[in-house]
């Protein structure tokens, strides 16, 4: 199934992505009372980074991903799992049945969905009394190496925009009339990672593809100069995980 965000030849670097912060993961599963044997439903679950902080809490998962490549991978690494399995659908169109699940997930992938088609297929399937969530890992732009390669973004994409995956996501949320209070989340974690791993993990970002085009590759060079300018084998990156979570009425 093809969507209109291809990430057919960003699934090998989508790998180099960084995980969740656990603490804000921890803080959602919480918040929405699931406990051990539930049912959740990961919805653009990629390479399954989130799907496997749900696997690994005991959760019943299905993923739902469109990509051919992106899913194969996830399917990979999560094999050891016997409580996860993988379908092919999409946020707005899951195939999950109706009233099937404790808690829907969306993580980075709300922002590439019709949101309010994608709040209404969330209802369908979510059980009564059951928990909506999307989420974003942000980088923290004050760091200095963050803060170059914000410049070589902004200098090559002038009109660089990070689109609906940094905003606020409560009004949309609210705006569906399907859901109680928005409850917004944050934990923060600190990525110390190969320097090489973090680079190739730039050939995944879909949103800089799209709007840099044919200077995608020269923007990705110019992030491996700046990089390895440092000297060092690993580097320390700082995100803030950011969910927006609420119960369904």
């Amino acid at each position: 199934m093809k969507t209109e965000w291809d990430y057919t030849e960003l699934a090998e670097a989508y790998l180099k992505r960084p995980d969740y912060a656990q603490s804000a993961i921890d803080k959602m599963l919480q918040t929405a009372g699931i406990e051990k044997g539930g049912a959740a439903c990961d919805v653009g679950a990629g390479a399954a980074h989130l799907t496997l902080k749900l696997a690994e809490y005991g959760l019943n998962v299905c993923a739902v991903e469109p990509n051919d490549a992106m899913r194969a991978n996830g399917i990979k690494r999560t094999a050891q799992y016997q409580n996860v399995q993988w379908f092919e659908g999409v946020g707005e169109h899951t195939g999950m049945e109706d009233q099937k699940f404790h808690l829907v997930t969306f993580g980075s992938s709300f922002n590439v969905c019709d949101r309010q088609e994608a709040l209404k297929e969330t209802k369908r399937i979510l059980k009564d009394g059951g928990w909506f969530a999307c989420m974003w890992n942000h980088r923290d732009l004050r760091d200095p190496m963050q803060k170059e390669i914000e410049d070589i973004l902004k200098t090559q994409i002038p009109d660089y925009s990070y689109g609906t995956r940094r905003e606020d996501q409560t009004d949309v949320i609210r705006e569906s009339g399907l859901f109680k209070d928005v409850i917004y989340i944050e934990g923060t974690v600190v990525h110390e990672i190969l320097a090489e791993d973090f680079i190739e993990g730039w050939k995944s970002h879909g949103t800089v593809q799209r709007q840099s085009r044919e200077k995608f590759d020269f923007i990705n060079s110019e992030i491996r100069k700046a990089v390895e300018a440092k000297g060092e084998k690993y580097v320390k990156v700082p995100y803030t995980t950011r969910i927006w979570m609420a119960q369904v009425k």
